[in-house]
């Protein structure tokens, strides 16, 4: 996967590389799932969300840039996977998630790995944030917004990282938000596919659960 996948993909810091080497991805798909852990697509996981494929796992943390002992957000916990990689990489890392079913299967499946100390996973509208932790040094947004929260630009320090998919509801830009002296300027670096981001400043005429 990392040879293939995302080296040959221009990810380059070795710091993430040995990170998604590292976590075990087979445990953060569902079981019937698992045989294509390492293949380079995006999973369902049930209640319709996915688990992103390993290339833009990686695209995000690396364009996050997370230092040891980084604060950071997480919108859409999932599984933990891509909770997991942030705290392999030394961050504290605060993860939202609407459903309350995923939160509680991800926040087991941290603690039985190790990873639960890092971890804290608060249930809840992630388009929000989570203010009780913030301000955050980077934020990833795991679903797809029609335009940056501002709750979260908010939430960022001085020179803190969003990254995040922005588009419609089938088609997004991922990019990097960078805010510095309460300004923002945005990069892009991919065009992707995520499912809505549901709630009060993401998608919120889509009932509680996005049709897929």
């Amino acid at each position: 996967m990392v040879k293939e996948q995302l080296r040959a993909r221009s990810i380059r810091d070795e710091r993430v590389l040995e990170a998604m080497a590292t976590v075990p991805r087979h445990e953060f798909v569902p079981v019937r799932q698992a045989s294509a852990a390492y293949e380079d697509r995006a999973l369902p996981i049930g209640e319709w969300e996915t688990i992103s494929q390993p290339f833009i796992v990686a695209l995000m943390t690396e364009a996050a840039d997370i230092g040891p002992r980084d604060c950071v957000l997480e919108v859409g916990t999932g599984t933990g996977y891509q909770a997991a990689i942030l705290a392999h990489l030394g961050a504290r890392v605060h993860t939202v998630e609407l459903n309350p079913a995923l939160a509680e299967k991800a926040r087991g499946r941290l603690n039985r790995l190790g990873y639960g100390d890092a971890v804290e996973i608060i249930t809840g509208d992630g388009s929000e944030g989570y203010a009780a932790a913030a301000p955050y040094d980077a934020i990833l947004v795991t679903a797809a917004s029609p335009a940056a929260p501002q709750s979260l630009l908010d939430q960022l320090v001085d020179g803190g990282r969003l990254i995040i998919p922005i588009g419609s509801r089938h088609e997004q830009e991922l990019r990097v938000i960078t805010k510095v002296d309460g300004r923002t300027s945005a990069r892009p670096l991919s065009s992707v596919q995520f499912v809505p981001l549901i709630g009060k400043e993401g998608w919120s005429d889509l009932g509680r659960w996005p049709i897929l």
